[in-house]
């Protein structure tokens, strides 16, 4: 499903932001990719994402090698990949259902498929009765949760999560937590990127952590103990 052989990725200044990473994820695997701010696991996310390239070594999902990958197919590989960020990017002009509606638009799915799975989706997170209000009329939690209906609403087989629970308050974190759970034992392959240590050592997930770039631990069930 991902495979990072030998990856590292250097700024053209400076120590490198991922150095001689090796990761092996299966379909289906729910990970925490965890380390202190620096430790490059955002980094990691954006070679997954294709935003940036590695310097050297291999990045390979879905059997596809992004090295090899024009700039006119990364759109497309994109709308593969379930991506969720921290600070939601919800459109504000629009309302829940047109922003969940709006990442099947971008791939010309027909308006009879978007009718079913929109709502669907907003089921599924829990928000069906408020699918006419604006991002502004949410709150933090809820606004996450349309980000997370937007991003499954193509049935994408990977989902990214940059710091998802970043700006939500503990109860709030866990609902999104479980609710990634609840979407990785559907069959998604769920990838967290996260610095929340509570929410870490209570989930016992496999828990990769980065420290200065480096892969330092990867471990089955593990927690988050470690520091700069």
């Amino acid at each position: 499903m991902i495979d990072l052989v030998d990856v590292s990725k250097t700024y053209s200044k400076g120590q490198p932001a991922v150095k001689n990473a090796n990761l092996h994820i299966d379909k289906g695997e729910f990970v925490f990719i965890v380390g202190n701010s620096g430790s490059g696991k955002s980094t990691l996310i954006k070679l997954l994402l294709k935003e940036l390239d590695a310097t050297s070594g291999t990045v390979m999902v879905n059997g596809v090698n992004l090295k090899n990958m024009r700039r006119r197919q990364v759109a497309k590989y994109r709308r593969k990949l379930g991506v969720v960020f921290q600070d939601f990017r919800l459109l504000k002009d629009r309302n829940v259902y047109e922003n969940v509606a709006f990442a099947q638009r971008v791939i010309g799915r027909p308006t009879r498929v978007i009718r079913k799975r929109v709502p669907e989706m907003l089921t599924l997170v829990g928000l069906a009765e408020k699918y006419k209000a604006r991002p502004k009329e949410l709150s933090g939690g809820e606004q996450q949760r349309v980000a997370l209906a937007r991003a499954l609403v193509n049935r994408p087989d990977i989902l990214l999560a940059d710091e998802p629970t970043g700006n939500l308050d503990p109860q709030n974190a866990a609902e999104i937590m479980r609710l990634l759970e609840e979407i990785n034992d559907r069959g998604t392959t769920v990838v967290v990127v996260t610095h929340n240590k509570e929410i870490v050592n209570a989930m016992k997930k496999r828990v990769v952590a980065m420290r200065k770039g480096v892969i330092i631990s990867d471990e089955r069930e593990g927690e988050y103990h470690y520091e700069d």
